[in-house]
């Protein structure tokens, strides 16, 4: 009997790879098919153009940077830098969410009055607790040179790069009015143009063989550009929003939501002060507890996971809007689509990523950062590992907000804080910074598993409930 031509492994093999194009196309026109998603890719497009670039940018003045000051300095270097953020956020309100989610309810509903006079107290409140945070790091300034840099002298180098909190006088209050607005576009450029004035100076003191005073300025400049121009071009576009009299808007009309905003706002306070102990000073915990060398290392390991955050970053600000708009609409089975097309867009990258460095990642830092700063790659592979649960779930928290959960987050991370602390405590000055980086990677599995349980069943309750 003649064989069937059809039935042979070369026939059957090209149709079972044409099937899987094919499977494949339909999946990636699924991912796309919603013009909300689309949105999101888009806008969120804008930032990681500049992102991409500034990460880019950044990793150029982070090479530069790593070989001219060497492994102590460059943990000094992240001490400081830290340092200010840290305090900076302990006295901030995070108004960029307070923004994006009342000065957007107010426009959503077409009343331009309350939208300016949200914007108005939010840009008021972020300014005094700018200059608060000021101040509160002067007189902290000793305390981190002694117990963090490990040398007292350097107190003036924590004051100098703190006029950076100066600068960000109302620079996340703008952020979030550009959000609203779908500004991202602009956002990216002057993310990028803050990026390029660091990375020129840093080459100009790289050449001059400068110390780590020059490199501290290079950062102030690109970083105080960066948040005066973006808060130029917030002030702009609300003069084209709501013209020139909006500052005049009586912060009166706001009365009926003063508690609810003022609860929100300090919700989300203690989301960020928390967060002061479970993620965000990593680098202060090494430097309090061993030395600038393992800070070194540390810093480093941290820096090369942008490779993997790098698109993912932008996600959750272009998607905070949306949540909030479908939660204003009571679009539910919306929410869950926009956020498992995220999941599967910010999860599959991450993974792509992570298998890349873990094949090349030590000698790329060997070739890039010289030998010497080895010693970081089994702290960004413990890294890498948290990040792809954190990336996965990126939209966890914006969720939250927009369905009127702003504390629980927070409480998630209280309860989660007390037991990385205590772990910090035990662990850290035994094992260093291995041990921070592991204990941050399961804070990431932890948290993120829960706040996305938390959401699937609270957006259950609302489809039951219509």
């Amino acid at each position: 009997m003649d064989r069937d031509p059809t039935d042979s492994p070369a026939h059957v093999s090209e149709a079972l790879s044409q099937r899987a194009w094919r499977s494949l196309g339909v999946r990636v026109n699924h991912l796309f098919g919603s013009p909300i998603f689309r949105r999101v890719v888009k806008n969120s497009g804008y930032l990681f153009s500049a992102t991409g670039l500034s990460a880019g940018l950044a990793m150029a003045q982070g090479i530069l940077t790593a070989r001219l000051l060497g492994v102590s300095d460059f943990g000094i270097l992240g001490s400081i830098t830290l340092f200010t953020s840290v305090v900076n956020n302990l006295a901030s309100f995070r108004m960029g969410e307070v923004v994006v989610k009342y000065v957007g309810q107010f426009a959503e509903a077409g009343d331009d009055r309350r939208a300016a006079a949200a914007f108005k107290l939010a840009a008021l409140v972020e300014m005094g607790a700018s200059v608060l945070a000021f101040g509160i790091l002067y007189f902290l300034a000793p305390l981190g040179a002694q117990y963090l840099a490990k040398d007292g002298s350097l107190s003036h180098l924590f004051v100098f790069y703190g006029l950076v909190v100066l600068a960000n006088l109302i620079a996340e209050s703008s952020t979030g009015l550009l959000q609203i607005f779908d500004r991202f576009r602009r956002m990216a450029g002057l993310n990028l143009a803050g990026s390029a004035v660091t990375l020129a100076v840093i080459v100009l003191v790289y050449l001059l063989n400068g110390n780590l005073m020059g490199v501290l300025a290079a950062y102030l400049a690109g970083k105080s550009i960066s948040a005066l121009i973006l808060s130029l071009a917030a002030l702009r576009e609300a003069d084209q929003r709501w013209g020139k009299d909006w500052r005049r808007a009586p912060l009166g009309v706001l009365k009926p939501h003063w508690g609810e905003m003022a609860r929100f706002a300090v919700n989300t306070n203690i989301s960020a002060s928390v967060s002061l102990v479970t993620k965000d000073s990593e680098l202060l915990w090494v430097s309090l507890f061993r030395n600038p060398v393992e800070t070194g290392y540390y810093k480093l390991a941290l820096t090369l996971t942008n490779l993997a955050q790098m698109p993912v970053s932008p996600l959750p600000q272009a998607t905070y809007p949306e949540l909030s708009r479908q939660a204003a609409r009571k679009e539910w089975a919306e929410m869950r689509a926009l956020m498992k097309r995220g999941s599967l867009l910010a999860g599959g990258y991450t993974l792509a990523a992570t298998l890349f460095l873990l094949l090349l990642g030590k000698p790329l830092i060997g070739l890039l950062y010289t030998p010497q700063y080895l010693p970081a790659f089994p702290a960004l592979l413990i890294l890498l590992f948290g990040f792809l649960a954190a990336n996965t779930y990126y939209w966890r928290r914006p969720a939250l907000l927009a369905l009127g959960q702003a504390g629980f987050p927070a409480r998630v991370n209280l309860i989660l804080a007390v037991v990385k602390l205590a772990g910090i405590l035990l662990l850290v000055p035994r094992y260093g910074y291995l041990a921070s980086a592991a204990l941050l990677a399961g804070f990431y599995w932890a948290g993120s598993l829960i706040t996305a349980w938390k959401v699937h069943q609270l957006l259950s309750l609302e489809e039951r409930a219509e």
